[in-house]
């Protein structure tokens, strides 16, 4: 028979019955060892470990034996080998830790000690086994803590990038008071907006869900605000004024967006307000909710308005709209997600009760958070973005630029 790799140990004071036996196994192809006590078997054990182990030994010297091997994460059997017939020996070898027992002399019934050692094998084989999956499955999440704790730090540097590029809360410019919120359901937000004055007389609001969520949406957060930090440049050097017109604000997002090829797209809604003039005008990339304008007398509603989202389309085009403020205001901007916290389930029902929260006196961001219950929400469904502007015209001219 060809030579095996498992190695055998007998342990039997009887030499005659320890080299009988030893002969069989070797017949068979085992790497066999056999030694007269424990004592003399010990260098084996600081080597290396068998497989399996024969022993014709007491009850409490078998007990020593298992107690040593469990110390050991491999398994290995010890088959007690006893010439009596006594089934209180049997038990109490059993009782001490023996995985079987063979009686004396083990090779006279060929076919029992064969079907023992197959067996033993298969449960060692099983256990080593185990032992390989466990130690891969081990690796294997060292490996994904390793991986998720980069990740972490890699979200967590996207996070400080994200909230640095948001404007200030609480910003005067022009007479306007404007204030923001932002709560991501994952550590990244795909909503973004922003606010700044784009002349004496202008000031640009905007509001942008992109799609999907995670460290692409985010990306393309950053896009919009690279974007319009070039628009603004390129206004105060006076080679182009697309910021001064909401429509091709739009256009140039969708065309930056389709240059990218993430297969993203966004809904946007972007609004200048005249300080002079007292207009809004406005542009609207199928964002939804519409933003409510609420003014001072008590009559609230949602602006009008609708257009394609803006990433999907070579050339589309967006319909300019314009509302006039001709008294004091207040105007509240919202990303989708505003509505995944309202309780009714249509969504003619969640625009309705967002509307009579804000007619019914929460128009700000800090009041309308409470009624929500945003800030006791520990996990979102999705990303919820706020913007505030109120008139404060009337008011002292605390302006400052961007």
């Amino acid at each position: 028979m060809n030579s095996r790799t498992e190695r055998i140990l007998i342990i039997d004071a009887d030499e005659q019955a320890r080299n009988d036996l030893s002969r069989y196994l070797e017949a068979r192809g085992f790497y066999v060892t056999g030694y007269p006590d424990i004592q003399s078997a010990r260098g084996l054990f600081e080597d290396k470990l068998p497989d399996v182990i024969f022993a014709d030994l007491p009850a409490d010297a078998i007990r020593d034996l298992t107690t040593r091997l469990a110390d050991s994460e491999s398994f290995i059997p010890v088959v007690t080998c006893t010439a009596s017939n006594s089934s209180t020996d049997v038990i109490q070898a059993l009782r001490a830790g023996a995985t079987d027992v063979v009686l004396k002399p083990c090779n006279d019934d060929k076919g029992a000690l064969d079907d023992v050692i197959g067996k033993l094998f298969d449960r060692v084989r099983v256990n080593r086994l185990n032992q390989l999956y466990r130690q891969e499955l081990e690796e294997t999440n060292r490996e994904l803590r390793s991986g998720i704790a980069e990740l972490r730090a890699d979200q967590n540097a996207g996070r400080k990038v994200q909230l640095r590029m948001l404007p200030d809360h609480d910003l005067q410019i022009s007479g306007l008071q404007v204030d923001h919120k932002i709560k991501p359901s994952l550590y990244l937000s795909g909503d973004f907006l922003d606010y700044f004055r784009i002349s004496e007389d202008k000031v640009l609001v905007y509001i942008a869900d992109v799609s999907g969520h995670g460290a692409s949406s985010a990306f393309v957060t950053v896009l919009l605000k690279n974007l319009t930090n070039r628009l603004q440049r390129n206004l105060k050097r006076q080679s182009s004024d697309d910021i001064l017109h909401p429509e091709r604000f739009l256009e140039r997002i969708n065309s930056e967006l389709l240059d990218t090829g993430l297969g993203k797209h966004v809904t946007v809604f972007v609004g200048i307000i005249s300080i002079s003039e007292r207009i809004l005008s406005y542009a609207v990339g199928a964002h939804f909710p519409m933003p409510i304008l609420s003014f001072e007398d008590g009559e609230t509603r949602f602006l009008e308005g609708n257009g394609l989202p803006v990433g999907l389309f070579e050339d589309p085009e967006w319909e300019v709209y314009q509302v006039h403020l001709d008294r004091p205001f207040r105007l509240l901007m919202f990303s989708d997600g505003i509505l995944e916290v309202i309780a009714p389930k249509s969504l003619d029902e969640k625009e309705r009760t967002l509307l009579e929260l804000v007619s019914g006196g929460s128009h700000t961001i800090a009041s309308l958070s409470e009624a929500l219950g945003l800030d006791t929400i520990s996990e979102l469904p999705d990303d919820i973005a706020i913007v505030s502007v109120t008139d404060a015209l009337d008011g002292p001219d605390n302006t400052s630029s961007t």
